[in-house]
Formats: structure tokens, C-alpha cells, sequence
């Protein structure tokens, strides 16, 4: 297996010339991380917390997005500094890790391109009912294949970026039709936790932003020209703005699921409820504010399809071409959207989960995908731990205590969080 090269130190002359100045006009990637990071699960789980809790677990979304701003931030200044893929510095702990990645990545491949198509296929069916929720499923893969299969990372961002746009006028626009009901929003602060509702506030910190795609934060910042430490400060305004955007959406969501609590004193139960959210929706405001609801979980959903499969086909590619032995120094044709490695995982991830949509998900496949889950995130969050206050990064980019302090937070409590789901499991 590769093991990554030291990195050259760099002065504070070097660092300061030439910097690169933060504008909102060169973000994009953390748009992207945040588009894909809120799907379906994210959204179903706001709507559920606000549909038992109202607000008062608005903090919990709060707290995961710092958590999940302080990873990505990581891994965005890991390659920055190393001008190495993020995957070479995981892999480097110990060869282990190679294949538990690829078992992951295969087999999440496969579920996930089932769970996320079907996912849209209920928003499709929602507003289009002549296709069932199965087919509507085929099409959105089918789509989604063929958008990826075109390489070009331009168009993806931009299509990532234009559905970040819709999910805001409609998520947020239903949103503010809702929150007049609900009172005073700062009750959401207070840190309180009603009875039975751990579960509900870890998975809520787990959930903002996504897990695995994460990692693939390195590949889209590389694909649009972020390249060197002088890029450092507009990384750090591009993943802020992401996570600003992304908890922003989830407490949106919170806030719909409140107002359903309070309109009707029911609380909403699974993706099957979204229908009938909807339907309370077009009775209190009208058939509009029924399609801004099903066009934003659309939206939602149809990103998290597109941004994890480019990201989980990155992932392969670069799993692959480190374990041919390929250099840094020629990976780039080996890892990137045209690469035959990253168009094999486009195939695996759209065409045999259709068989999944039409015989179900089998136990046996679901509890793996399930299981490997459960551990990637502490796994993840040590890995760069280690990677982070390494001397393979410049000592000026190496952790400061307040990064170690989030990510040491992050690595106990998404352990806590895999041990329930293991026990759950099993």
C-alpha cells in the first residue's frame, strides 16, 4: 500500500504570498457537501424530532453541524497542505483500513443506490402519481447515471448549486409559512432534553451533513482548482457556508414538523408520512405549499443521489489506484470523473439495486451495510486525529486544540452512536 510522502514545510513568507482572496464567488464544493449531506434520513428525522418535540431540540442540529464543519474542515486542509488525497492519509494507519473501506464502499453502493433513488421516487410519486414510487426510482437512476456519466465537474456543481437554490426557497419557504404557529424559536437553545428523546438528539447530531461523503470533500475542492496552503482561507469560507446551509434545511424541516405537532397533535412517522405532511399543508395554505414541500424533499433527495455517487465512485477509484501502487505524482488520470474505475462504481451503484427495488432489500445485505456504517464514523473521526497532528502535515496546518477538542468530541459520541445501532442490530 502507498504510504504518503512527508510534506515539504512551508514558511510564513510562502504561506502569505500569493494567498488566494476568500469570496463567495469561488465557494462551490461546500455547496455540494451540503446539498448531499441533507437526504432524505436527515429530513425525515427534523420532521420527526419537531413532530414529538417541536423546537427543543434545535440545539442538537446545531451542535452536529459544528461537529461535522470541524471534519470536513479537516479533510479540506489535509489535502491543501499534503496536496494528498484524504484517502491516503486514512489508509495510512494501517492496511486494515483499505479493505474495510472498499467492503464498505461495495456494499454501500449497492443499498444506498437503492435507498436513495427510492427515496425520490417518493417525492416523483408525490407530485406525479402515473408512475409508482418503484419507477419513478428507475428513471431518477437512470438520470442520475447518465448526468455523472457526462464527467464534467463544472456541471455537476453547477446542477448541485442550482437545486441548493431550490431547496431553499421551497424548504426554507415552507418553513416561514409554518413558523408563525410555533411561538418563540429560541426555546430550541436551551439545551433541554425531554424524556426519551436521547436517541433523537444523537441521531440529529449524527445526521447533519452526511458521513462517507465526507471524505469525498478532498476530490471536489481538488476538481475546482483548490490546490496549496494559499487556498486555505477560502476552504474555511466554503465549508462554513455549507454548513451554514445544511442545518439550516434541518431546522427548517424541524420547524414543519413542529407546526404539524401543533396543528394536528400527531407526530409524524417515516418517510410513509410525508405524504400526509403534505396533505395538512395544502389544507392549511394551500395546494403551493403542498409542491414547495414535495419539491424540496425532491431536491434533497435528488442531490444526495448525484453528490454520493460522484463521491463514493471518487472513493473507489482512489482505493483502487492505492492498491496498484499508483504515485501522487500520477494519480490524477486513475481518479477522476472519466476514469474507468469511477464509471464502474456509477454502473454497480445505479443497475443492480434495481433489483433491490423490485424484490426488497435483503436482511442479510442490509444489516452489513448497517454494521459497517455504524463504525465509519469513529473510525473516521480518529483517522484524522492521528492524520491531522501528524508531522506529514505542515506544522502551521496541523491541528489547534480547539479542532482536536471537536474532533475528540465527535470520535465519543459517534462511537456511543455506533454501539446503539449495533445493539439495535444485533
Amino acid at each position: 500500500m502507498e504510504q504518503p510522502n512527508s510534506a515539504p514545510e512551508i514558511t510564513r513568507d510562502e504561506e502569505s504570498e500569493g494567498q488566494i482572496r476568500p469570496s463567495l464567488w469561488k465557494i462551490g464544493p461546500g455547496l455540494v457537501i451540503a446539498a448531499t449531506g441533507v437526504g432524505a434520513g436527515d429530513m425525515i428525522s427534523s420532521l420527526t424530532a419537531g413532530s414529538k418535540y417541536g423546537m427543543a431540540l434545535l440545539w442538537a442540529i446545531v451542535v452536529g453541524a459544528v461537529i461535522k464543519l470541524a471534519i470536513t474542515e479537516g479533510i479540506g486542509r489535509w489535502w491543501l497542505a499534503t496536496d494528498q488525497t484524504p484517502l491516503v492519509g486514512m489508509l495510512s494507519i494501517g492496511k486494515w483500513m483499505q479493505w474495510y473501506i472498499l467492503g464498505y464502499l461495495v456494499v454501500l453502493g449497492f443499498v444506498y443506490g437503492a435507498a436513495v433513488t427510492s427515496a425520490t421516487g417518493l417525492g416523483l410519486n408525490g407530485m406525479m402519481p402515473a408512475l409508482s414510487i418503484n419507477q419513478w426510482a428507475i428513471v431518477t437512476a437512470i438520470v442520475s447515471f447518465a448526468l455523472l456519466m457526462i464527467g464534467k465537474y463544472y456541471l455537476f456543481e453547477r446542477l448541485m448549486v442550482v437545486l441548493v437554490g431550490v431547496m431553499f426557497v421551497t424548504i426554507v419557504g415552507a418553513a416561514v409559512l409554518t413558523a408563525p404557529a410555533l411561538g418563540d424559536i429560541a426555546s430550541g437553545f436551551t439545551f433541554a432534553m425531554p424524556g426519551g428523546s436521547l436517541l433523537y438528539v444523537l441521531g440529529l447530531i449524527g445526521g447533519v451533513g452526511g458521513t462517507l461523503t465526507l471524505a469525498s470533500y478532498g476530490y471536489w475542492l481538488r476538481d475546482k482548482g483548490y490546490r496549496g496552503g494559499r487556498w486555505m482561507s477560502t476552504m474555511r469560507l466554503d465549508v462554513i457556508v455549507g454548513y451554514i446551509m445544511t442545518p439550516l434545511f434541518m431546522v427548517s424541516m424541524m420547524v414543519v414538523g413542529a407546526g404539524l405537532l401543533f396543528s394536528t397533535g400527531q407526530p409524524l412517522s417515516g418517510e410513509e408520512g410525508l405524504v400526509p405532511l403534505a396533505n395538512v399543508f395544502a389544507d392549511r395554505f394551500g395546494e403551493v405549499a403542498r409542491w414547495l414541500l414535495l419539491i424540496g424533499f425532491f431536491s434533497a433527495t435528488f442531490t444526495s443521489v448525484l453528490g454520493g455517487w460522484n463521491g463514493f465512485a471518487y472513493l473507489f477509484a482512489d482505493i483502487i489506484r492505492i492498491g496498484r501502487k499508483i504515485e501522487d505524482s500520477e494519480a490524477e488520470p486513475h481518479i477522476s470523473e472519466r476514469s474507468p474505475m469511477f464509471r464502474l462504481f456509477l454502473v454497480w451503484s445505479a443497475f443492480p439495486p434495481m433489483l433491490l427495488l423490485l424484490f426488497g432489500k435483503p436482511v442479510l445485505l442490509v444489516i452489513i451495510y448497517a454494521a459497517l456504517g455504524a463504525v465509519f464514523m469513529p473510525v473516521f473521526s480518529g483517522a484524522l486525529l492521528v492524520m491531522l497532528n501528524s508531522s506529514r502535515v505542515p506544522k502551521r496546518f496541523r491541528n489547534r486544540w480547539l479542532s482536536n477538542t471537536i474532533l475528540s468530541l465527535s470520535l465519543v459520541i459517534f462511537a456511543v452512536l455506533g454501539v446503539i445501532k449495533l445493539i439495535d442490530l444485533f
